[in-house]
Parts: structure tokens; sequence; C-alpha cells
């Protein structure tokens, strides 16, 4: 395994927990600021324009067919800050539940579009793919109290709204999702237990599981030693996932066979999302989320050019 630092730049400060995001072809990157209940664009001067309030926790973020914004939304969380530094501790005290909303780009507009499914609410939707057939995937990481967690599950959606269905559950804090090149095979991160798990797609909204002893259905890609969390992912356009890792803050990427091939390390402890992007997709957009900052790193292969 690789050990390498993150080599680049910050686009971007003074953002409240950003996350989410989404590479435009303009220039500008799209993120959640999480703390501040926004949809905000920064431009590639590191100006920063909102472009929705959308209360609650807005997690992550990703363009849709349509050209709306499609945000999971998590419910909010209650925050602590030490010397600039800023995390998340808890629900928010008026915390009622999760939802998906879309985002009109030119209007503002905010839409709900899920808050259940099949009566089981959203306790708080995390991270978000599109599969290009009409439909998402998405995390629904669940929620921590100070003595329970209501534990998480994967969904399919689609966006007009009428149908959602639980592919996989239960999941332990499952937080980042992405698709294979071929559209064939979802992976998903574990915070909690720094795993990253595989399914086959044997069609929109329909997974593949592994029976018993896997606790969710996943197939084990790779789990890292030690205490450190993961995070979103992005796959690469050769396959490798991406994932940032919490606590030992960085970008650690896998093979799909499971090989850890490299870790990147981040210049702080709360490396949330990476997306990739630029006219070559070898720019990797990086939200460093504790002290609110946008990184862009030069990364040694292409990003995939995600469906929409």
């Amino acid at each position: 395994m690789k050990q390498l630092k993150l080599e680049g730049e910050v686009v971007a400060t003074g953002l409240r927990f950003p996350e989410g995001p989404i590479a435009m072809p303009d220039g500008s990157v799209i993120v959640v600021e999480i703390a501040a209940g926004t949809l905000t664009r920064v431009l590639p001067n590191g100006e920063k324009k909102v472009i929705a309030d959308l209360g609650g926790g807005p997690n992550g973020a990703a363009l849709g067919p349509d050209g709306h914004v499609y945000v999971c939304n998590n419910g909010g969380f209650s925050w602590r800050t030490d010397d600039g530094f800023t995390r998340p501790t808890g629900p928010a005290a008026d915390y009622k539940g999760g939802c998906i909303q879309r985002v009109s780009l030119e209007t503002g507009r905010v839409e709900v579009l899920f808050t259940e499914c099949d009566g089981i609410p959203l306790h708080g939707p995390n991270d978000i793919v599109f599969d290009g057939l009409g439909g998402f995937w998405f995390t629904d990481f669940g929620k921590t109290f100070e003595d329970r967690i209501l534990r998480g599950a994967v969904y399919y959606a689609r966006t007009d709204g009428q149908s959602i269905r639980r592919a996989a559950h239960p999941v332990l804090t499952p937080n980042g999702i992405g698709l294979s090149p071929d559209g064939h095979t979802l992976y998903v991160t574990e915070t909690e237990t720094s795993r990253l798990w595989s399914y086959p797609v044997k069609e929109p909204g329909v997974l593949g599981h592994e029976p018993w002893p896997s606790p969710n259905g996943g197939k084990l890609v790779h789990g890292l030693p030690g205490f450190q969390r993961f995070d979103s992912l992005a796959v690469e356009e050769g396959g490798n996932i991406a994932v940032a890792t919490l606590v030992r803050g960085g970008v650690s990427v896998f093979s799909p066979a499971g090989e850890w091939l490299e870790f990147h390390e981040a210049p702080e402890g709360y490396c949330t999302n990476i997306a990739f992007g630029g006219a070559d997709r070898r720019t990797a957009f990086i939200t460093l989320s504790g002290y609110g900052q946008l990184f862009a790193a030069r990364w040694p292969r292409a990003g995939l050019e995600l469906d929409a």
C-alpha cells in the first residue's frame, strides 16, 4: 500500500461543514453545507453563492437527469466547535426525520420527494448515486441517539417521487455509495466499522445478497484495522474505489478485488467526500468538513464519469 499526501490547494474556506461536492461543467463546485442547511455553489475564485435553503441537514447531493440537484437530508445534527473545528454530536433538537429533496438550480425551488418507504420513516439519508436508468440509489445512515441507534439501509428510488424500495437492511451506519463503471456492482461504506461492501445489481432496485453470516447481505471488499471511520466514496474510471476516511483523515483507494492500493493523507481528520472533475476528471474535489474547506487535488487517475 502506497502512503501519499494530498497535493493541491484550498478552493474555498468558511463553509459550514461542507459535503456532497458536485463538479459542474462551468468549473464551479456545488456542495451542501450541513451545519447551515444550504445548497451552495463555490465559484472557481472561491466565491460562495447560496442556491437554496434546505433546512435540516443536507448531507449528500447529485445532479439528476433533469438538471435538478437531488439531496439526501439527514434531518439535522447538533454541533460542537472547538478552536474553529466543527463536528456533529447527535441529532438536532428539532429532529423529526430525514428526506430526499429536489432542488432547481435556476430558481432555488425545493421539493420533498420522499420521507418514508412502505410506512418506514427515512431516518438519515446520507449519500446518493444515479444509475443512468432513471433512478438513484441512496444510503440511509440511520440515527444515533445517546442510548440507541436506529439502524440504516440502502434504498432505490425514482425521480418522479412515486417509487421507492428498500434494497438492503439492516446496515450499520451506511454512508458512501457508488456504482462500478459497468453499473453491475453497488459499493457501500459503513462509517463505524470502516468496512467497504459490494452488492451485485440484479436489476434497478434489486440487489443480490450474500447469505449469513454477512450482517447486511453485502460482500466484504475491505475493512481497515485500527481506529478510523469511512465516509463517502467515489469510483475511478478504471474501477478502483476511493473512500474518504475520517480520524486518520485522507482517501483510501481499494481495487474491486479488495486490495488496499493507496492512502492519500489529508490536512485534517474530517476528510468526508471526494468527487472528480475537470476536463480530464483528474481533479479530486475533497471536502475537509471540520475546518469548512473545499480542497482540490491532482489525482493520479481519472474519475468515473457519473450517470445522471
